[in-house]
């Protein structure tokens, strides 16, 4: 991740970027919360690709690099924490569940961040302690290392609908099917159908962010069916397609101008 800009202090504010706005490679000191409260929020590090909705909320232990990506047009709230606090115990990048009042103490967090005083305290002491049993979500795209692994997923990237077998994937970028199984479990420790899942579901947000409908996201996504599709969506994000759209677009606080 190359030019890597380097700001000690991780910020906690609300921002609103455009759909496909970017903010470029950097590094901070401190920990750091990123939420979407409206949008999809992609953070990506060299070790792979992270993507929330409304009901995830993404960690960055301090010192990863990262960038952030919008998909639909995004309400970004970010939490920084100083790196002695780290409420959820974790020292690599995750997606932690967000639940209806997580949510509201990282919205009224960032809505004044500038604010002291005993009620802030208070506030701040209890999204720690939302985030302690904040459990691990695994919506995550990692980044093969191995140039075999990394054809494949390209292809499958490329066209989340592609129908075609491990077997078939690695006939067309000339490895072994055994070679392929063996390279998903040991780089992503999982196995091909579990990262093709995470990957359609990673295009899915992505198209759902950007309103596009629900029978067009499944085709597009590789699902045979809508319902089958909303079964998948459902298991994962605990609502459908439908639901998660009218949660995740609720009015969110005026940030002043749009960031272009």
């Amino acid at each position: 991740m190359p030019d890597i800009r380097h700001t000690p202090t991780a910020p906690t504010r609300a921002q609103r970027l455009a759909a496909g706005q970017r903010i470029d490679a950097h590094l901070h000191d401190d920990h750091q919360i990123v939420y979407a409260g409206r949008g999809v929020v992609e953070v990506t590090t060299d070790a792979g690709t992270w993507f929330a909705p409304g009901t995830r909320a993404i960690w960055v232990p301090a010192g990863t690099p990262h960038a952030h990506r919008a998909h639909g047009r995004l309400d970004l709230h970010l939490v920084g924490l100083p790196a002695d606090d780290n409420p959820p115990g974790l020292d690599t990048p995750a997606v932690l569940a967000v639940s209806p009042l997580l949510r509201e103490l990282i919205l009224a967090h960032t809505r004044a961040p500038d604010e002291k005083g005993p009620e802030r305290d208070r506030l701040l002491a209890v999204l720690r302690d939302q985030l302690r049993v904040s459990p691990q979500q695994p919506l995550r795209l990692p980044a093969p290392a191995d140039p075999r692994l990394a054809a494949v997923c390209a292809l499958v990237h490329a066209d989340p609908a592609d129908p075609r077998t491990l077997a078939g994937l690695g006939a067309a970028t000339g490895v072994g099917e055994r070679t392929l199984s063996r390279l998903f479990r040991r780089e992503f420790g999982m196995t091909y159908p579990q990262w093709r899942t995470q990957s359609r579901l990673y295009h899915a947000l992505r198209l759902l962010a950007d309103d596009v409908p629900v029978t067009t996201v499944a085709h597009r996504c590789g699902w045979s069916s809508a319902s089958a599709f909303i079964d998948v969506f459902r298991h994962s994000f605990g609502c459908t397609p439908g639901e998660y759209r009218r949660r995740g677009g609720p009015p969110a606080p005026d940030f002043g101008p749009t960031v272009e």
